[in-house]
């Protein structure tokens, strides 16, 4: 017997659980000032967006890691036609990086290589501005290769995942200089910025799901087979 995962189950699976992270996140960070919530220990750094090394950061990096494991798969599938293997795996090895970014923070050290204020005052972003384009431009082809329904959904789910991830730091960059990290307006602004992250990593998950489905492949389980019973002894006559 062989159990098949419903792409629509699957849809709704992943959804769900990113509206009860994003929606719990939300919920701490507007209760705190109501409350008088801890922002050092208890629930707001358990579930609060702004943090890290808390359960939206390991949400997101196992989500990440996921979709590195997929393109993976589907990279040793692209082998038997030998077409964009290596961006195949190029996408791999990228999703596995931001996955190890999310927990360890990498980026936030590219901060200090420039002193910047304003919309720039988390000033990572202008290399990470420059990897994109890179990126990009080196995938241009690639994306031109794919079925045109494969291609939208990357392009829209890298678009919300960037937009998160990238260009809201500007107005969270000005408004953390201006007011700092322990306010409302800051958790606000982070809460839309994680929340786009969550759900382009969702969508594009969902996307490879469609692609790996139209090369023929089914995402199933198929159980042990049960240990064969011993045979009962021969009664005596």
């Amino acid at each position: 017997m062989q159990i098949t995962l419903s792409r629509a189950r699957l849809q709704v699976a992943l959804l769900a659980v990113m509206a009860v992270i994003a929606g719990a996140g939300l919920a701490v960070e507007v209760l705190k000032p109501l409350l008088h919530l801890r922002s050092q220990s208890g629930v707001v750094p358990l579930f609060s967006l702004s943090y890290e090394q808390n359960v939206p950061t390991w949400y997101t990096s196992s989500l990440l890691f996921v979709c590195s494991l997929t393109l993976a798969v589907v990279a040793v599938g692209a082998r038997r036609t030998g077409t964009f293997v290596k961006h195949w795996w190029g996408l791999s090895a990228a999703f596995l990086y931001i996955s190890l970014d999310e927990v360890v923070e990498i980026h936030e050290a590219a901060s200090s290589w420039l002193d910047l204020g304003g919309v720039l005052y988390f000033s990572w972003v202008i290399p990470a501005a420059a990897a994109v384009a890179a990126f990009v431009v080196a995938y241009l082809r690639f994306l031109s290769h794919l079925p045109r329904d494969t291609r939208n959904r990357f392009l829209l789910s890298g678009g919300i995942y960037v937009t998160g991830a990238l260009v809201l730091e500007l107005p969270l960059g000005y408004w953390t200089e201006r007011a700092g990290s322990d306010n409302l307006i800051y958790a606000l602004i982070d809460f839309v910025e994680e929340s786009m992250e969550m759900l382009g990593v969702n969508l594009f998950l969902l996307s490879l799901v469609d692609h790996l489905a139209v090369q023929g492949w089914t995402i199933g389980f198929s159980p042990a087979a049960p240990e064969p019973r011993p045979a009962a002894a021969p009664r005596p006559a």
